[in-house]
């Protein structure tokens, strides 16, 4: 029996959903940043994730501030903050102070750092993976001290933090949920120790594109499997994320799957490593890709948390208005 075809040990979560915004100054800027997340909240989205990144977008820390009193109920997030950008004893300072602000909406989402090139751009040292790996493990070993409101002390390879206690102290407790994102067998041990939520993702070449052969439900179920061993006892605490990067609603699915599997031969898109031939059925079950009408779409949702134990779905800013039906029809569940 494949990790696909076997049942998820721990209790099938509800359902959540999240949504994810930029706010590009290019293109309408903060004030159509902040309407974003507002009509993520109008439609039913559970949380608003903001990305991390050095090019034309608004900074999340303070983005996050703002939404705190833009919106009222749904959680925000940051998916994912990298890990090099901030020290964590001053990140800690700045989620203690949102988780505040917000009244207990705060998700922080943090992960070791994938871009070299916005790292160089900011002349900030990029280091080879197992140094992130090794970084992050440290910074958050941190969070979860200061997180708590309690006194930091830490002595280690990358971070040395001494008699400082966590503060303001947060509304949630006893901290707010981390999230961890990761593809690869390390990452993955990592979020297993650290995280409250896991973001499963498909492992991405040295050069950042996702590799084609990881987008299926079977692989994405031995990443499950690695986090449930790595896990252990931890593992039914564990809420386990993907996010869907392809909508499209249509009446012939076995049609655009075909398209798709086209536009992969030419070479569309770009960020795709092809190392794999993949078979309409196998693009049709992905969790990472939506094809067919909002009630085909939902039951594919249903067999993938059913396969998995996923249940947090994440969708792509652009893709909300074409996603708001399918949360109608799968919230509660």
């Amino acid at each position: 029996m494949t990790a696909a075809e076997s049942a998820p040990a721990a209790p099938l979560r509800k359902f959540r959903f999240a949504a994810g915004g930029e706010g590009n100054p290019e293109e309408g800027g903060a004030r159509k940043f902040i309407q974003l997340a507002q009509q993520a909240e109008e439609y039913g989205f559970d949380s608003f994730m903001i990305p991390d990144h050095m090019g034309p977008q608004v900074g999340p820390i303070a983005a996050l501030g703002a939404l705190s009193v833009a919106t009222e109920k749904i959680r925000l997030g940051t998916a994912v903050l990298a890990n090099g950008f901030r020290h964590p004893a001053v990140l800690a300072k700045d989620a203690a102070t949102i988780d505040v602000l917000s009244k207990g909406r705060l998700e922080l989402g943090i992960g070791a750092g994938w871009m070299k090139e916005e790292f160089d751009k900011a002349g900030i040292a990029y280091d080879r993976p197992a140094v992130r790996i090794e970084k992050l493990d440290e910074a958050l070993t941190i969070l979860d001290v200061l997180l708590r409101g309690q006194e930091c002390n830490f002595e280690g390879k990358h971070y040395q933090v001494r008699g400082l206690k966590g503060s303001p102290r947060p509304r949630q407790g006893p901290r707010p949920p981390i999230a961890v994102g990761g593809g690869g067998p390390k990452m993955l041990a990592l979020a297993a120790k650290h995280a409250d939520i896991i973001s499963v993702v498909p492992q991405t070449t040295k050069e950042g594109k996702l590799r084609l052969s990881g987008v299926t439900i079977e692989k994405t179920a031995e990443r499950v499997e690695l986090i449930r061993k790595a896990a252990g006892d931890r593992f039914a605490d564990i809420e386990l994320n993907w996010t869907i990067t392809t909508i499209v609603i249509t009446d012939d699915r076995e049609q655009v799957a075909e398209m798709a599997l086209a536009a992969l031969d030419k070479g569309f898109p770009p960020n795709m490593d092809v190392d794999v031939k993949l078979s309409v059925e196998e693009i049709l079950s992905s969790p990472y890709i939506a094809i067919g009408t909002f009630e085909e779409i939902a039951d594919q949702i249903r067999t993938v948390r059913a396969k998995t134990g996923m249940s947090y779905v994440g969708v792509f800013p652009t893709q909300m208005d074409a996603f708001a039906p399918i949360i109608t029809l799968l919230k509660g569940e």
